[in-house]
């Protein structure tokens, strides 16, 4: 987390778009001490005194990006990312916060750890990196971790990252822990027996190319126990990531009864499907699969129509030599933190969702869901801004990014968006240099 400077900073000419209050507009933001001090809309603001002016030039000024969904490999396997190269990857991306899954060696499952790198990434990040505290022990689905002890060290929630509780008994008790907490439960769902050796989406292209399939079972099942137990236990459930038309059904029925419950979709399910594996593409073999384009499409309409609320990256740096396999023996994972609004906007581009609302998604929601101050424009408020071209067009190039590591799912993908500045409690801490 950057120290906010004392220089005041003066953004002008700004189409500045926040999707907490429902502005898009033209205007002009000043912050101070790390926080925004003024709004004017559709007028100027008074320059202080020694402060820095940046002409927006209509670009659309939006609160940074808050992530809900970032694996990285510090600490144990730095090689893959660290919380700097993802704290660079992210800045460059516009994300100004993540949340940190403690899939990590050791695992975060316990408040020294939470404090530990609540530190290290002070000391070493340049956007704000927000630990998840796991939600057993080692991930292994079977022991409590001290969930006061977790929050107490600065947990934001609670989380097995890519690991499923299998035991409807364990879940029940471990929510009302939660609840009794008052901690975000945020859930994977995999049911393992059904997913068995699957690889990819169970259907007609699985059987085409030879691979084991995962049927939507395997979420949907473990998705409709948790929603009866989230309600059992009044617990505030946050189903991880759901990627299929069924999800989005059960998703939409329980918030009707139950205000707690919110969900969230990985970029790749939504703008991706399962025919971008074309002949065995490692780099699109993914914890939850891809799916059907008639899933992808009900994904969209749950955004839409509010039944999603987030969309994250699901960022999982993993080394060549883990992704260059045969599809079955590859690893799952992908990252996402540098082209996550980027393809996002593809569905504003194709005019599939506002842009309101796909920045809600990774904005205002994220923050309300985990209590944060950021996410919004609003004076007061953690000056965590970007400045992104919406039509500027660029290709991806896995040379030019900043992770660690190289597996994305958009290698080569012409994309239209981009941000040219990221600022992080006042500061700068990314500028595209044209």
């Amino acid at each position: 987390m950057s120290t906010p400077v004392s220089r005041p900073m003066l953004i002008e000419n700004a189409r500045i778009v926040d999707p907490a209050s429902g502005t898009d507009s033209q205007g002009a933001v000043l912050i101070e001490d790390g926080l925004i001090a003024e709004i004017a809309i559709g007028a100027p603001i008074g320059v202080p005194d020694g402060a820095e002016v940046i002409n927006a030039k209509g670009l659309i000024l939006a609160p940074g990006l808050i992530d809900m969904r970032v694996f990285t490999g510090e600490p144990g396997k730095e090689y893959r990312e660290t919380l700097q190269s993802a704290g660079d990857a992210a800045a460059a991306g516009g994300v100004t916060s993540f949340v940190m899954m403690p899939d990590t060696t050791p695992v975060v499952d316990d408040g020294a750890l939470v404090d530990f790198l609540i530190r290290r990434a002070k000391a070493t990040s340049r956007v704000n990196v927000l630990p998840a505290g796991a939600i057993t022990k080692g991930l292994n689905g079977t022991e409590m971790t001290e969930y006061g002890l977790l929050k107490e060290a600065g947990a934001v929630c609670l989380t097995d990252g890519r690991h499923a509780i299998q035991s409807p008994a364990m879940l029940r008790t471990a929510m009302s822990y939660a609840a009794n907490y008052g901690m975000i439960f945020v859930h994977h769902l995999c049911d393992t027996d059904l997913a068995g050796a699957g690889v990819m989406n169970e259907g007609l292209f699985a059987t085409i190319l030879g691979l084991k399939g995962i049927p939507r079972e395997a979420e949907t099942i473990p998705l409709a126990r948790d929603l009866q137990l989230a309600a059992l236990t009044g617990v505030n459930y946050h189903a991880a990531q759901i990627s299929c038309a069924a999800s989005v059904e059960l998703v939409a029925a329980a918030k009707k009864r139950n205000k707690s419950v919110t969900a969230g979709v990985s970029i790749n399910n939504l703008a991706l499907n399962e025919n971008d594996i074309g002949r065995y593409r490692t780099f699109f073999k993914l914890s939850t699969p891809l799916r059907s384009e008639d899933d992808r499409q009900a994904i969209v309409e749950g955004l839409r129509n509010g039944t999603i609320d987030t969309i994250h990256s699901d960022h999982d740096p993993q080394d060549t030599e883990v992704k260059r396999q045969p599809f079955a023996e590859a690893s799952d994972g992908a990252i996402g933190l540098e082209t996550l609004l980027a393809a996002a906007l593809r569905l504003v581009h194709s005019g599939d969702v506002d842009i309101l609302t796909v920045l809600r998604a990774m904005t205002s929601r994220p923050a309300d869901i985990l209590g944060l101050a950021a996410g919004r424009i609003a004076v007061g408020a953690p000056a965590d801004l970007i400045l992104f071209d919406l039509e500027y067009p660029w290709q991806v190039s896995e040379q030019q990014l900043r992770s660690r590591s190289r597996n994305t799912s958009f290698e080569g993908a012409r994309l239209a968006g981009k941000v040219m500045r990221t600022i992080v409690g006042g500061e700068t801490v990314f500028e595209h240099v044209v």
